[in-house]
């Protein structure tokens, strides 16, 4: 019997999925870079004013901080379960990144995944979403005023744009994974459009 799929949430994901390595390839070819980009300076210093405090739950329901990250380099990536391509494409090189490292370095890093659409990601729907990328990923929601300090305190560009053809929405936003120091210190950030190596060779010769 063929499968069908009645949930809008699940086409988007099952067709974003299916669309990253050709969103991958447009990027690298075309040296697309997003908005809000960290300068330079903060690419590699540990001194940038990225990170901060912040309160939230996760996809258990259980609440978050900055604290119970410490200790770990984390991955941090800003997003909304709904993107169509830059969400999930960052995401999958997040995974395929983590899943290059040996058992030792994997079990020095926390991937995270922070909503800045607690509207419609609620802790059910990062339930449903984060296993769709890898096993440690954590997904961080919360209320409105709680997301917004989280995206500020990392400096995250996002806007809402609505749609004049369908009674929804997306989101317009920078997007960068973040690497963490164990102390919470911002260390480097990564774009799409370096790949899957860029990340997963930094952390092996960093971890």
């Amino acid at each position: 019997m063929q499968a069908t799929f009645s949930s809008p949430r699940t086409l988007i994901w099952l067709a974003a999925l299916g669309c990253i390595a050709v969103v991958l390839g447009v990027l690298v070819t075309l040296g697309i870079a997003p908005k809000n980009a960290p300068t330079d300076s903060e690419g590699g210093s540990g001194s940038a004013l990225i990170g901060g405090p912040f309160t939230l739950v996760d996809q258990d329901g259980q609440t978050r901080t900055e604290a119970d990250f410490l200790g770990s380099y984390a991955l941090v990536y800003f997003g909304y379960t709904y993107c169509p391509d830059a969400c999930p494409t960052a995401l999958g090189i997040m995974s395929e990144a983590l899943n290059r490292l040996d058992e030792e370095q994997l079990a020095k890093v926390q991937p995270v995944f922070i909503s800045f659409d607690p509207e419609r990601d609620t802790v059910e729907a990062l339930k449903g979403y984060v296993p769709l990328f890898h096993p440690k990923l954590i997904g961080l929601t919360g209320t409105l005023e709680q997301t917004k300090a989280a995206a500020k305190a990392y400096r995250v560009y996002y806007a809402k744009v609505e749609s004049e053809e369908q009674n929804d929405y997306l989101v317009d936003h920078s997007s960068y994974i973040y690497l963490m120091s164990p102390e919470g210190k911002f260390i480097k950030h990564f774009s799409e459009s370096g790949g899957v190596a860029a990340l997963s060779d930094y952390l092996a010769e960093t971890l």
